[in-house]
């Protein structure tokens, strides 16, 4: 099966000043986040990955960016609107200080599987979106590439967050117990019987046993 690098764009300026970006055009990284996303780069450059897919959003391409500039020229580079930022509708561009004092954000702490956002999306549809997405990627990778394929995405907080809820089998209301920090990497792989998560909100160390043998097989692929 394809294994799976899930980035989170690095900090933003809109993360630095407490604001709820959404969709807001022209959020772009900060120092702290462009540095973040050079080192997600650099954790990836000595995998060959078969595709990097982003988020359309500006932080999500300049991360991705990053990414790219530590693999080949030639590596294929797409955007999924699927793995764009919630749609907060009338929440986009307040403080996360303000809208703590919302009769909703306690429903979005305690039981978001039942918040639509006002003038926006529900977290239901949103999870639903990010992981068709990330289902479909991952099916073309495999059939084009084969199983021993690795390929990355860069999205959102909330996007990976809940994509890899739905690969824990947790249900969306536990989607934030999963912390998925700025220029964070998580893992995964989906076998024909259940996902599989391998890492999960990693800020360092060597990824190279990616693409290294599966432990008990055979250099064909199958068990001894």
């Amino acid at each position: 099966m394809a294994t799976l690098i899930l980035i989170r764009h690095g900090r933003s300026t809109a993360n630095t000043a407490g604001v709820l970006a959404g969709r807001s055009a022209g959020i772009s990284l900060d120092d702290t986040g462009r540095r973040q996303a050079e080192e997600a780069g650099t954790r990836l450059q000595r995998l060959t990955l078969a595709r990097l897919v982003s988020s359309p959003l500006l932080r999500c391409q300049q991360t991705a960016q990053a990414v790219a500039a530590y693999q080949r020229e030639d590596l294929p580079r797409l955007e999924e609107d699927g793995l764009t930022e919630g749609d907060y509708g009338q929440w986009q561009g307040r403080s996360l200080k303000d809208l703590t004092a919302e009769p909703l954000w306690s429903q979005v702490q305690r039981q978001p599987s039942a918040v639509t956002f006002p003038g926006g999306e529900s977290l239901r549809a949103m999870q639903a979106r990010a992981v068709e997405a990330v289902r479909r990627h991952d099916a073309e990778v495999e059939a084009t590439h084969g199983p021993k394929a690795v390929w990355a995405l860069v999205s959102h907080g909330d996007i990976i967050a809940s994509t890899l809820a739905e690969a824990c089998g947790m249900h969306l209301d536990h989607y934030q117990r999963l912390q998925v920090f700025p220029g964070s990497v998580s893992i995964v792989r989906y076998t024909p019987e259940r996902p599989a998560v391998l890492a999960l909100n990693t800020a360092g160390g060597d990824l190279t046993w990616l693409e290294a043998p599966t432990p008990g097989t055979q250099p064909g692929g199958s068990a001894p």
